[in-house]
């Protein structure tokens, strides 16, 4: 059984590439360079996304959705420019789930979290550091490197701050939830970043 691509290969508006990464819309109130998708009409509690058909839903809304089942797979094969973005969100969601211990509390973990997706000392495609540079392309130039820092800097921040509100449920006792801790020790193709 192949692993879940992502279902924005298919959009035929990709607004830039860095690379061969896509710079794709995310809803989202972090300022960066990504072009901002319209909130849904209907108000969503923070656990929870959009209906993929919605025009609010976004490649960060799939990352977390495909992320438990993805995580089996050591093998993916890309079959699209949105398979880059989804491979890159699946590896720091288990980044940050491995900074969250089960006796965190909400605040320990936000910290944790928010910390890792703020550092600004990440490697890019084409850093020597970076895990996958194999399936990647580097920017062309500075101005794109930077320009791929800083949409990244923002896909982080925002899938950390979705992953928090779904590892802590607002009706919960504060506790971690396990069914998302399970996943800490598991590398999605054998990598991490």
């Amino acid at each position: 059984m192949p692993a879940y691509n992502s279902m924005f290969n298919n959009d035929p508006n990709i607004p830039r590439m860095i690379g061969n990464f896509p710079m794709l819309p995310l809803r989202t109130k972090t300022r960066g360079p990504a072009y901002v998708l319209p909130q849904p009409s209907q108000p969503l509690p923070a656990n929870e996304s959009p209906d993929p058909d919605s025009e609010s839903y976004d490649i960060l809304d799939e990352v977390l959705s495909l992320f438990r089942a993805n995580t089996f797979f050591r093998n993916f094969e890309i079959q699209g420019p949105a398979d880059r973005l989804l491979i890159y969100g699946i590896l720091f969601v288990s980044e940050c789930l491995g900074k969250i211990k089960p006796h965190h509390s909400v605040r320990d973990a936000t910290k944790e979290v928010l910390n890792t997706a703020l550092d600004l000392n990440f490697a890019i495609p084409g850093d020597p550091a970076f895990p996958l540079n194999q399936i990647y392309e580097p920017p062309r130039d500075r101005q794109d490197a930077e320009q791929l820092r800083q949409y990244l800097s923002q896909v982080r921040q925002e899938l950390a701050s979705r992953l928090l509100a779904r590892v802590y449920d607002e009706e919960g006792d504060g506790k971690p939830s396990k069914w998302w801790l399970s996943f800490t020790k598991r590398k999605f193709m054998g990598k991490a970043l």
